[in-house]
């Protein structure tokens, strides 16, 4: 199978929803190859980290976006992702994301501990006391998402009552960020984009009637104060992009992280046991099925990388994915291992536009796994999991599980009360 073939088989569902045996029938034509005239597929570890960190090497600017989308400035989706730090190239991008780093500052980040656990105890209770009731569970619409929304949302000062909204509409517009999308596939997205942004635009307008302390509340006083620090496309865009990444992300690394762990039994115990572990095993989990799978560069310079010279105008795809498998820097690299030396994993991309989420969604990550498994010790998968069919962000449709018996009485019910619960 050459490139292009290898290409067309990882666009396709069954190549989304299984992207490894793809990974390696691109690798083996090399780390850098060529696979459509102006296209390189990139796969190896050093070389994606090289090209993430390169400044000859940018996201897709507003000339090239108008060659690829000649409208894309009547696309909701569209212009919610281009006017946002995640599709902005410096010096605006380095603009931006100062404006909302400090929420995600370390300190900050560790002293949210406390009410993340707390979050989490919370969402385990009401999961044990629905089981209970007999009511099936789903780890992903139970726990999966709303411990990240509920983050996420508390930092951006969103009620607490409309965090249901967002999984749908975050969800559909999503689909944007995939390296191929059909017109109807960007109507959906469209609408979900739409809705976002008329949910910020109501609360922008309650900020500046009541200020609060919260991320909006500082968002909107930077615009009010000097449009020129941040435009009004450019808050709104930040806004839905600081939600969506927020919380889509960590739902991914929590419904991929727990497949891997329940089918790892002896691992999963052994972090039951020691939840001081839980820092290698996040960064294992990253590694082994990352809930990001790629992104994409344009060069605006010749790159030379992986044997290959990049000409001006190249699209890199970057595969973070593959390059997390690249058996020169993982030995093995199909296996998972929590024991592995410092992983350092590619999931969260790295140089300028290294995710700026991403030391909360590892805090989230380390409290909620030996939490998981301390108090549902007999916690397993009722049948077989099936993936969206997206590559860019990797994860489950749902999650049913079974609960067994929790370790820890949940507020009053009896352990053992609940049997084999669905």
């Amino acid at each position: 199978m050459d490139a292009a073939e290898a290409l067309t088989l990882l666009m396709s569902p069954q190549g989304r929803v299984d992207p490894y045996p793809t990974y390696e029938r691109l690798r083996s034509h090399g780390p850098v190859v060529q696979a459509l005239p102006g296209m390189y597929v990139v796969t190896g570890y050093p070389e994606v980290d090289e090209l993430l960190r390169d400044p000859r090497l940018g996201v897709l600017d507003d000339a090239l976006r108008d060659q690829v989308w000649p409208n894309w400035r009547q696309s909701p989706a569209i212009t919610s992702i281009a006017r946002s730090m995640l599709r902005t190239n410096p010096p605006d991008h380095s603009r931006i994301r100062r404006l909302a780093a400090g929420a995600f500052s370390p300190r900050r980040i560790a002293g949210m501990r406390d009410v993340v656990r707390a979050q989490a105890e919370e969402l385990l209770d009401a999961m044990i006391a629905r089981a209970f009731d007999g009511e099936p569970i789903d780890l992903l619409a139970d726990f999966a998402y709303p411990l990240p929304v509920g983050v996420i949302c508390a930092l951006l000062g969103v009620p607490a009552q409309d965090r249901p909204l967002f999984r749908r509409w975050a969800g559909d517009l999503t689909g944007v960020l995939e390296p191929e999308i059909t017109t109807e596939e960007l109507a959906v997205a469209d609408a979900g984009a739409a809705e976002l942004r008329d949910y910020f635009v109501e609360l922008i307008v309650a900020r500046r009637r009541a200020p609060a302390d919260d991320l909006t509340t500082a968002l909107v006083q930077v615009h009010d104060a000097d449009g020129a620090r941040l435009a009004g496309d450019e808050l709104l865009a930040n806004l839905v992009v600081l939600l969506v990444a927020g919380f889509e992300t960590t739902t991914n690394l929590l419904g991929n992280g727990l497949v891997v762990l329940l089918r790892h039994p002896e691992a999963a115990s052994a972090l039951r046991v020691d939840p001081g572990l839980a820092p290698a095993y996040v960064e294992e989990l990253l590694r082994y099925d990352s809930p990001v799978q790629l992104t994409t560069r344009t060069s605006t310079a010749p790159v030379r990388c992986g044997g290959l010279d990049l000409p001006a105008g190249s699209t890199a795809l970057l595969l973070l994915g593959a390059a997390n498998r690249d058996p020169r820097r993982f030995p093995d690299p199909g296996r998972f291992d929590p024991t592995r030396e410092q992983a350092h994993p590619l999931s969260f991309g790295a140089g300028p536009h290294y995710c700026l989420g991403a030391g909360l969604a590892r805090l989230e990550a380390q409290l909620a796994f030996p939490m998981l498994l301390r108090r549902l010790p007999e916690l397993a998968l009722a049948g077989q999991p099936r993936h969206r069919t997206r590559l860019t962000l990797r994860g489950y449709e749902s999650l049913p599980v079974t609960l067994g018996t929790p370790a820890v009485a949940d507020r009053g019910t009896p352990a053992g009360a609940l049997g084999s619960t669905p």
